[in-house]
């Protein structure tokens, strides 16, 4: 049955996707420490449930101070890279010195967003926002109603469940680089562990004083020989959990 009744399937409108999301990406970290920001996620896009494209590189940099990730539907997210690469270019016009830092552009990010929704036309992506200016770290998150708060640990999507409240337990103020990376792995781990649209490829961001840096993907070290993993109590006696 057509939607349109009594036109042909030429004849008729485009279909809009607006809330069925087609290639998504799944969770997003941001993890604030002692020099800086941190960000993290893996490259997977998917196709519905299909593992479609496995080099996504889903955060990005934006000006000098900041970065932005996102989990969610992928056009919609390059759709406001797009924005955010307008506007940098309206800044550079003006040719004063000023340049947006992550805090103008989370409040940017969340007014978007925000519009869209109010148009019931959302952009369907959850955002990290992070980086460094004047001295001080910034993270925050925006959903894709418009819903913006700052905090020392965020994660979206799956990793809202997972990821964050192992990142709870074990952050302090004083967490230096190493110990920031090491904690993202330890919960992007257990993502590609529990997550289905999870990956062990991921790619790590930092904005600290000395700029914005986002590496080459890279991958986790896994190990499957967990008793849970091999011997599954799925099915059997019990009450079926791992």
């Amino acid at each position: 049955m057509l939607l349109y009744p009594g036109a042909t399937a030429a004849e008729a409108p485009a279909r809009q996707h607006t809330s069925r999301p087609i290639v998504t990406g799944t969770s997003v970290l941001g993890i604030k420490y002692k020099d800086g920001v941190m960000l993290a996620a893996d490259t997977l896009a998917s196709y519905g449930s299909l593992a479609m494209f496995k080099d996504v590189t889903r955060i990005a940099r934006t000006g000098s101070y900041t970065l932005v990730g996102a989990s969610g539907e992928l056009s919609d997210y390059h759709a406001l890279l797009d924005k955010l690469k307008g506007l940098a270019q309206a800044n550079a016009n003006c040719d004063d010195g000023f340049e947006h830092g992550p805090a103008e552009i989370y409040s940017y990010l969340r007014a978007v967003l925000y519009q869209r929704r109010n148009k019931f036309d959302p952009l369907w992506n959850s955002l990290v926002v992070g980086g460094f200016k004047d001295g001080a770290p910034f993270l925050g998150s925006v959903d894709l109603r418009g819903t913006a708060y700052e905090d020392d640990v965020i994660a979206t999507g799956y990793g809202s469940h997972l990821a964050l409240p192992i990142m709870r337990a074990k952050w302090t103020p004083d967490l230096d680089e190493g110990e920031a990376r090491a904690l993202l792995e330890d919960c992007l781990r257990v993502l590609f562990y529990r997550d289905c649209r999870a990956l062990d490829t991921v790619v790590l961001s930092k904005a600290t004083a000395t700029g914005t840096l986002v590496s080459d993907p890279y991958k986790l070290e896994t190990d499957w020989t967990s008793a849970s993993f091999v011997a599954p109590k799925a099915g059997g006696d019990g009450d079926g959990g791992w």
